[in-house]
């Protein structure tokens, strides 16, 4: 039954060539939106809080300030709207899963860039 799982998802699913990202990266996702007839383009910057999941199913996490209040958003990898992927800093975290993060504020909620 694995076997069957798995090559569904090889076989039938489309591979994007995204950047490899990870938790503490800053990232812009562009992503279609249909509104009745049309079609628009929307970005979504910020840090990469958690990737969860592995094939088909992965998904990534991000969050952003808007304001004072901040704003999560969950994506799908294999998402058909999303376009591109941008890469705009690496970031130096210790964790796979920054959930510590949501409740920095200020200085505090900076990371560090990762050098190459």
């Amino acid at each position: 039954m694995a076997n069957l799982v798995d090559f569904v998802n090889n076989e039938l699913s489309t591979k994007k060539d995204f950047p490899a990202f990870g938790a503490g990266d800053t990232i812009t996702v562009y992503y279609e939106i249909k509104e009745g007839e049309k079609t628009r383009t929307q970005f979504f910057k910020g840090v990469v809080i958690q990737r969860k999941g592995t094939g088909i199913t992965e998904t990534f996490t991000i969050r952003k300030m808007s304001g004072a209040v901040g704003v999560e958003r969950i994506f799908p990898i294999n998402m058909p709207a999303l376009q591109k992927i941008e890469l705009n800093q690496r970031g130096k975290v210790r964790r796979a899963r920054i959930f510590y993060f949501r409740e920095l504020t200020g200085k505090k909620a900076k990371i560090k860039e990762r050098r190459k």
